[in-house]
């Protein structure tokens, strides 16, 4: 089939937000991001959310939809993110889809739907307490009892799987595995053309990825990071998790010096690039381009651009 839309994936540090930007420059298209922490206001240096200058003032979405105190879900994104998308195509614009969290970019292609439930019922602070009174294995007794296949895939500690599980079958009556059944079945809304960013030499993109901390660093990450907690956003939440953010807040509330954070974020970073990678491998219809040691960027887009226009996309 036609692709409708590009997708452009790939590491930490492996170029995306900028052949993204100067794609879109050239084709007309519209940026909609698909990173996990870049959808936090005020979570700017850490998550490497591109500037003014690196949008190329070309319109970038799903920047800045929430706060940081908010547990931001993949339901939600895919829920915000697919009327955007339908909106550039209706206007006759390339959507390009440009991220590094696999598990957003491939929810929005198929555009997924999740199982629905009131999210203001009570319900999960209801389950949630019954984990504190009663213990987490009462909860997977009872989800063993009703949804085993799911109770087989989600790990015996896994608190918040277990309590989701249990809160889609008591709000709608199916378990969470016959939802994911069901949505399988649908087909994918969108057809992707994708390409994959990654470096020929494994350490050279852990230099850049080591690169990139120090930059942050010298932009002012420990700052950044300092304003999140003094404002108040809890140490425990979600955007707080994110690589960078959580490093540098435990050393600062530790009393430990940032710099030992810093080096923590370069090894998480690097751990974070291989999954990255591993996930995005198993798209055997993803584009490759493999940067040198020293990126050609003229190269990159040259490649990209035979791709789009080869496919018919633009």
């Amino acid at each position: 089939m036609k692709p409708d839309i590009l997708v452009i994936c790939g590491p930490t540090a492996s170029g995306k937000t900028a052949l993204a930007a100067a794609l879109a420059r050239r084709f007309g298209g519209e940026v909609v991001s698909a990173d996990s922490m870049q959808v936090y206001r005020g979570m700017d240096i850490g998550t490497a959310k591109p500037t003014r200058d690196e949008t190329l003032g070309v319109p970038h979405h799903m920047l800045d939809v929430a706060d940081p105190s908010e547990n931001y879900s993949v339901a939600r994104y895919v829920a915000e993110a697919v009327p955007i998308v339908d909106d550039i195509l209706a206007r006759g614009k390339l959507p390009i889809v440009a991220g590094g969290t696999g598990l957003y970019i491939d929810h929005l292609v198929a555009g997924r739907q999740f199982a629905p439930f009131e999210a203001d019922s009570g319900l999960r602070e209801e389950l949630q307490a019954r984990v504190r009174s009663e213990g987490l294995a009462a909860l997977r007794l009872e989800l063993e009892q009703v949804d085993p296949e799911a109770a087989a895939r989600i790990h015996p500690n896994d608190e918040k799987r277990t309590v989701r599980a249990l809160e889609v079958y008591l709000s709608t009556g199916k378990t969470i595995t016959q939802h994911d059944r069901e949505s399988r079945e649908v087909p994918p809304r969108y057809t992707p053309l994708t390409i994959a960013l990654n470096f020929q030499e494994r350490p050279w993109l852990w230099e850049r990825i080591d690169r990139r901390v120090d930059e942050m660093m010298e932009r002012g990450l420990e700052q950044e990071v300092r304003r999140l907690l003094a404002d108040g956003v809890p140490r425990d939440c979600t955007a707080m998790q994110a690589i960078g953010y959580k490093e540098l807040a435990a050393a600062i509330l530790e009393g430990r010096p940032v710099s030992n954070g810093a080096e923590e974020v370069k090894l998480r970073s690097r751990q974070y690039a291989k999954r990255q990678l591993t996930w995005f491998r198993r798209d055997r219809q993803a584009h490759w381009f493999q940067w040198e040691k020293i990126p050609d960027f003229s190269a990159a887009l040259a490649f990209s651009t035979e791709l789009v226009t080869g496919s018919g996309l633009q």
